[in-house]
């Protein structure tokens, strides 16, 4: 049996260090209640770092194809803002973890 710590020092394995968080995604669909402007305002307020420039783009996106992926990332952090967003009125989709 060989000493995993030896004098060449510990050595991780290659496949533990590299394992990624789970992801999921956050996804806006289109409704008949909710006005461009509500949702362009509710995504600048919740998802970090969304500029005034994509929250429209998405706006449009989810007006003309019914749906846009605003925001994909950590599962826990994908449930707190899809939480955040249901909160404000805006429908959505269930999470699609991936």
């Amino acid at each position: 049996m060989t000493n995993p710590f030896s004098s060449r020092g510990t050595v991780l394995d290659r496949q533990l260090t590299t394992l990624k968080y789970p992801e999921a995604r956050v996804i806006v669909l289109d409704d008949n209640f909710n006005t461009f402007k509500h949702v362009v305002n509710c995504l600048l307020k919740i998802i970090p770092w969304m500029t005034e420039e994509k929250a429209l783009e998405h706006a449009r996106k989810i007006d003309q194809e019914g749906s846009a992926i605003v925001w994909t990332g950590p599962v826990e952090q994908a449930e707190l803002y899809h939480l955040q967003l249901t909160n404000e009125g805006l429908t959505m989709a269930p999470l699609e973890k991936g």
